[in-house]
């Protein structure tokens, strides 16, 4: 992983590490703002999917055919900067079914490097963890608050007070962040009386819709698969009305990395939100 990654903006070209890639963006520079620092992270092919029909049972999953071991290890990085992850219900629900795994993996040992980072910094070997969810069904493990960390749930108005009760009583507080659906605006003024100051959306596109809608998205990183898939089911980064106004972003950072995919070779771009 050394050397084979190719910055090609901001100039002068330059040739960078794989490991190390986006520990360098130094999110955590951001924890001292007014408001909690918010970014995303999807790995998409060249027609954007970033999700298809599973080919048994419902559901999506990410094609394991743009998935891979370079990405992931830059997706580790970006989860090893947050003070606190966003998922959902569906990631808890594909955990009980033995379909997901662990976000940031620090007790991994190909990532131990990741987890002295954060010890470094006076930081948990792992964030604590947002789940938004307007039903609050889904199952509870125990992984959830293990490693001292601390599990929240986001959900709508008049939530069931029995299953509220549940929840806080076996793995973390409850708390409503918007009327029919959570909203991003509320949201941030959750985590951000929570204490929350840097936070990675590890979820889906309806998150990111309800974090682009709210205004309160900072930063986006995808990465580019060289792959074209088809099909006529599939997610994209986003889901749900066309945005009005559109949201703006600014190209924070540009590579190649011809080694990704057995040599087909990725992109892996970040972008900035404008502010108007």
């Amino acid at each position: 992983m050394r050397g084979d990654v190719l910055q090609l903006y901001p100039p002068p070209s330059a040739e960078r590490e794989l490991r190390g890639l986006y520990l360098a963006h130094d999110l955590r520079q951001f924890a001292n703002r007014k408001e909690p620092y918010i970014y995303a992270n999807f790995v998409t092919s060249l027609d954007g999917r970033i999700a298809v029909k599973r080919p048994r049972g419902k559901g999506m999953l990410i094609p394991k055919n743009i998935a891979n071991d370079r990405d992931w290890r830059l997706y580790q990085e970006l989860a090893a900067q947050a003070d606190l992850i966003l998922s959902t219900g569906r990631y808890l629900r594909d955990w009980a079914e033995g379909r997901a795994q662990e976000i940031l993996q620090t007790d991994n040992p190909k990532f131990a490097d990741l987890r002295e980072w954060r010890i470094a910094r006076g930081l948990k070997p792992h964030p604590d963890i947002a789940i938004i969810s307007a039903s609050l069904d889904f199952p509870i493990p125990k992984v959830l608050t293990q490693n001292g960390r601390r599990a929240i749930f986001f959900t709508t108005a008049k939530p069931n007070v029995k299953r509220v009760r549940e929840i806080e009583a076996h793995a973390g507080s409850v708390f409503v962040a918007g009327k029919k659906r959570v909203t991003g605006k509320l949201l941030q003024e959750r985590v951000r009386k929570l204490g929350y100051r840097v936070v990675y959306s590890a979820a889906g596109p309806q998150v990111l819709q309800l974090l682009l809608e709210g205004g309160v998205l900072n930063r986006l990183y995808l990465t580019h698969a060289n792959r074209i898939l088809g099909g006529q089911e599939f997610d994209s980064i986003v889901a749900g009305d066309l945005l009005k106004p559109a949201v703006d972003f600014k190209m924070n950072a540009l590579y190649f990395d011809a080694a990704g995919l057995d040599g087909l070779g990725q992109m892996f771009s970040s972008y900035d939100r404008v502010e108007n």
